[in-house]
């Protein structure tokens, strides 16, 4: 069974439930209500005939003439249909239920039958024990009692028309009933066509893009399933993401394994027809193999940082000797390609906790990007301090070529090359910048490049938290990427 016809059998089910409680409550309440009314109206009309017996008792001497009053009330046959009242004019309230045939039986102060309306009891003997309504008959010149009438023996008194009024009760009730339960269903048809929609859509939308399709859901309210239509885009979109980047990067990567061999293929065949010296071709291919290694190295690194499964070893050390050590070691490439870089640090630099490798790593590839970067006469500035007291900010700075202002936010982008026109050899591989960004954020810290447009020079900066403590940083790893 459907979602929803599930959800509309549910509503119907309680709408049916609720009726049914409805009705029987009013139902019983209406019946308890009644009797109450009918005991009431019953005592009453007792009360009214003992009083009509006691004046013709008195009257009569005695109950010769007691028929009259019992006719005159409609309760011997052949008498008027409804009752009058009393003396005083009285109406009888309950004039228009005169058509139940109502047993009365009055007995006297012995507890004979005088009179019994329906011949069940013959006149002389012992009346048992009787029910109804009764009221004491007096003789009005002694206010002595005299006997007994006895009303609604069996029960009939309004029978039929209370019992009518209660069905009339029960068959508006449950036409109501029946005619709220029809709207009832068509709101639930309404209402679970509503709530299914969305669902429905759903599931049509992940066929789709389990066969390659992309689309989109509208989203046309702000509850929950309008929620779950906004992530579902916000997914699609970035799966889209996803394809692209993959896409992309096997595009880049087919492209950088491609050039390396390309070389190798044709200083293999130089060799083979002579057109290359053993010495030559060795040193081409040996280069292009070291190349090829330092990508394949590159990749590995940063497939292991998406799985979260890069591992700092923090120790504390010197801010100020992990600079000097990278210039040293990036000095003698900025000197060949005639590019002065100098280390400005201020003095109060402190000791810090970090990887001293993983930061020489992305140190490393900010200043080769520089180098790479920069003209020869050029220069680069390695800088250091601190910001508020609480960060430690590194920055290079070059004036190079610059990264033009579409370009910067993507220079993160693995395989991305702000300059496509420069070389593989002198451009890199496109990983440095994420690598950076990578160890930079596994240690707490954040990475941005600025740059005022072409040819005015770019500044990488590094920041890390002074208050960050070994184990605020190594519950990063799984996240930098």
């Amino acid at each position: 069974m459907s979602l929803r016809w599930r959800i509309m059998g549910a509503i119907v089910l309680v709408i049916i439930i609720t009726i049914l409680i409805g009705v029987s409550i009013g139902y019983y309440t209406t019946q308890a209500r009644l009797d109450v009314f009918v005991e009431r109206i019953g005592e009453e009309e007792a009360s009214r005939l003992a009083r009509n017996l006691s004046r013709e008792y008195t009257a009569a001497g005695g109950w010769q003439t007691v028929d009259r009053p019992l006719s005159e009330a409609g309760y011997l046959p052949g008498g008027p249909v409804g009752r009058q009242g009393s003396e005083e004019g009285e109406h009888d309230s309950s004039e228009s239920f005169g058509h139940d045939p109502v047993r009365v039986v009055i007995v006297d102060a012995d507890g004979r039958v005088v009179v019994d309306n329906l011949s069940e009891l013959l006149p002389g003997t012992m009346a048992p024990e009787l029910g109804g309504r009764s009221g004491t008959v007096f003789d009005l010149n002694t206010n002595q009692p005299v006997g007994r009438a006895y009303l609604d023996v069996n029960r009939e008194f309004l029978s039929t028309e209370s019992h009518g009024f209660l069905n009339t009760i029960l068959s508006v009730s449950l036409i109501g009933g029946l005619m709220t339960a029809g709207a009832g269903i068509l709101v639930a048809a309404w209402m679970s066509k509503r709530i299914t929609a969305p669902v429905t859509a759903l599931t049509e939308a992940t066929q789709a893009i389990a066969q390659g399709d992309t689309t989109r859901l509208p989203v046309t309210s702000s509850d929950e399933l309008g929620r779950m239509s906004a992530a579902f885009n916000q997914m699609t979109t970035d799966l889209e993401t996803q394809r692209d980047l993959r896409r992309q990067l096997i595009n880049d990567v087919s492209h950088e394994l491609n050039t390396p061999l390309s070389v190798i293929q044709l200083e293999a065949k130089g060799l083979r027809d002579g057109l290359q010296t053993p010495e030559d071709a060795s040193d081409h291919i040996i280069g292009e193999v070291d190349r090829l290694r330092g990508l394949v190295t590159d990749l590995n690194w940063l497939a292991e940082t998406d799985h979260g499964e890069l591992r700092l070893a923090f120790q504390p050390g010197s801010v100020r000797e992990l600079l000097t050590a990278e210039l040293d070691r990036w000095q003698p490439q900025a000197q060949a390609g005639q590019v002065e870089m100098t280390l400005r640090a201020s003095g109060d630099l402190p000791n810090m906790e970090f990887d001293r490798g993983r930061m020489s790593q992305a140190l490393g590839n900010v200043l080769s990007n520089a180098i790479h970067s920069t003209d020869p006469g050029g220069s680069i500035v390695l800088s250091a301090d601190l910001e508020d007291d609480e960060w430690l900010a590194i920055k290079v700075t070059d004036d190079g070529i610059g990264i033009h202002a579409a370009d910067l936010a993507h220079v993160f982008d693995r395989f991305y090359r702000t300059d496509r026109s420069r070389s593989r050899q002198s451009g890199g591989k496109g990983l440095g910048l994420a690598i950076t960004r990578t160890i930079v954020e596994a240690h707490g810290g954040t990475v941005s490049v600025a740059s005022a447009g072409p040819g005015q020079g770019a500044t990488v900066n590094i920041r890390l938290r002074l208050a960050s403590t070994k184990a605020d940083m190594a519950s990063r790893p799984s996240d930098a990427s």
